[in-house]
């Protein structure tokens, strides 16, 4: 068994980035650090690295425990790595997640039917009952009479 593995087929072969190229992408967009230090794709990790992922809005950590280039099944994740990332990274994600409609990227489009309920969810309906109004109400127009 190797003891090290490029970062860039690490990430790709633990099934963290879909494809090796977008690996290499974000490792040179700076979003991937080893030990909190930005490497370059060909950089070789070792068992014990921590690496730190940045998908918006969070920041995944892994700790690598087997350093493997060649692609696993996701049931032999767990032999791979351990996800060392921060609980509160996740309530991160789980507020963007309640909120998502409210920062919406622009370019993306209309509201989905699903965005739509979301945001009517927030607007109680009762109170923009304008039935409760009491037409007969003197508005301080005393010049009329």
């Amino acid at each position: 068994m190797k003891t090290e593995a490029r970062i860039d087929k690490w990430l790709w072969a633990a099934r963290i980035y879909k494809t090796r190229s977008i690996a290499v992408d974000a490792i040179k967009n700076g979003r991937v650090t080893i030990d909190g230090i930005n490497v370059k794709p060909a950089r070789m990790v070792k068992a014990g690295d921590v690496v730190s992922v940045r998908k918006p809005p969070i920041t995944y950590s892994f700790k690598i425990l087997q350093p493997i280039e060649q692609r696993v099944g996701a049931k032999l994740i767990p032999e791979i790595y351990e996800n060392v990332t921060d609980p509160k990274q996740y309530e991160l994600l789980e507020m963007s997640r309640i909120s998502g409609f409210v920062d919406r990227a622009r370019g993306t489009g209309r509201p989905t039917k699903k965005d739509r309920r979301a945001m009517d969810a927030f607007v109680d309906p009762a109170l923009l009952d304008f039935d409760d109004i009491d037409d007969d109400f003197d508005w301080g127009n005393d010049d009329e009479a």
